[in-house]
């Protein structure tokens, strides 16, 4: 009897969970899942070697680091017990369920642009096309009194604005699909755009001037995404522009560092209809951000010794498979955070499902020091027609302290 009673109860709770399945709007999970692939969400949220969206990924911020959380539907320590008003109001206005603030590494200042119905598919998806983890959230690694989550509400106050994205009408379709994505879900201001002294992005759109100008970010730049002809996209054609997103290359640069895992998560996964919309946006932007800069050549002998057998003596590289150097925005940003980083630590290219093969540069920190990094840059910023300020010493060593602090903790 007891036996037929346990067994009562499980068909019950297994009718009872396939209703609740019944009322899954199945579409709904699936658009949610491609708009999660464009909001990169994984890349953040899932740490080497762990579970996908279970958090836990080391993030550095000026007072110190944060981990990034768990955001599958696990009800003890993920985000299960959520509801859509929740969920929204996180995404939003940067607020958990038990009401403290979320940093602004979490960037809500641009997911606050998600209109209504893709935030309910974004939900429908993270309720019930993730697998739930049990994974508890790490605490931040910010000594208090920093460490204090009330300021965060006075900086929303100050900073943020929750405002759906508002359609351009002087614009086209495309134009304004290209703007939505850019400014909201692919949130590419968190990483491009300057930052104030509040840690604030100094613009949420072309609107305002600074937007997309490029920004140091972590240990890496982030480069130039207007028109500027030198450091930024202005020699990129659109089809250039989607080519690059979806490989991870074209004949003007390849994805390194963190860029190469928005290739690998995200931008690879997006429609072409969607990345033509971006790159039609991104085309749209005028120059801005550029530098005076002096003509000066060092360095010569170094590139030549060490680069010149793969991106060839003219700095032209090969086609899809080495970047070329010559008229490169990546080698001509006016920050050369990004570019020290790839020589002292070398580099891998995006995996993604258009080119199945890798390209790897092996890094230079052992063989060179400070100051032949910065002279080989040096030349590389200032031959081929490129214009770029030197690199200095300085800069390359306090990359090569970051490159040193993150191979500690791996």
């Amino acid at each position: 009897m007891k036996l037929m009673k346990t067994l009562g109860l499980a068909a019950l709770l297994a009718c009872a969970a396939n209703a609740a399945l019944a009322h899954v709007d199945t579409e709904g999970v699936r658009r949610g899942a491609y708009l999660a692939r464009v909001s990169d969400c994984i890349a953040c949220h899932s740490a080497p070697g762990g579970k996908e969206n279970a958090g836990g990924l080391p993030m550095d911020t000026p007072v110190g680091k944060i981990y990034s959380t768990n955001i599958t539907p696990d009800k003890e320590t993920g985000i299960g017990n959520y509801s859509y008003e929740d969920f929204a109001r996180a995404l939003r206005r940067g607020v958990a369920k038990e009401g403290h603030s979320l940093y602004p590494a979490m960037p809500y200042t641009s997911f606050a642009r998600i209109n209504d119905d893709d935030m309910r598919d974004l939900y429908a998806y993270f309720m019930y096309g993730v697998q739930p983890v049990k994974q508890a959230n790490r605490d931040s690694d910010i000594p208090w009194p920093l460490s204090m989550r009330w300021p965060l509400t006075l900086w929303r106050w100050m900073f943020h604005d929750d405002s759906r994205y508002q359609p351009d009408a002087a614009k086209n379709a495309e134009w304004n699909r290209g703007a939505y994505l850019v400014q909201g879900m692919a949130h590419c201001g968190t990483c491009h755009t300057p930052r104030g002294v509040a840690f604030q992005e100094v613009a949420l759109s072309e609107k305002k001037p600074g937007y997309l100008t490029g920004a140091q970010l972590a240990g890496w730049y982030a480069g130039n995404l207007t028109g500027d002809a030198r450091e930024g996209l202005g020699g990129w054609s659109a089809e250039e522009l989607v080519q690059y997103l979806q490989t991870g290359r074209n004949r003007y640069t390849a994805a390194f560092g963190p860029m190469a895992e928005v290739v690998h998560y995200s931008s690879q996964h997006i429609n072409t209809a969607d990345l033509s919309a971006i790159a039609v946006y991104l085309k749209s932007l005028p120059g801005a951000g550029a530098a005076d800069v002096a003509p000066v050549r060092t360095g010569a002998t170094l590139f030549f010794e060490n680069c010149a057998t793969c991106h060839q003596a003219n700095g032209q590289g090969h086609d899809k498979v080495v970047p070329a150097l010559a008229g490169s925005s990546a080698v001509m940003a006016r920050d050369a955070t990004s570019l020290i980083r790839v020589v002292l630590e070398g580099g891998v290219n995006a995996r993604t499902r258009h080119l199945a093969w890798e390209y790897s540069m092996p890094g230079y920190a052992q063989q060179m020091n400070d100051q032949e990094v910065a002279d080989v840059l040096t030349y590389m910023r200032q031959s081929w027609g490129n214009a770029a300020s030197p690199v200095a010493s300085g800069d390359v060593a306090k990359v090569r302290g970051i490159v040193a602090d993150s191979a500690h903790q791996k």
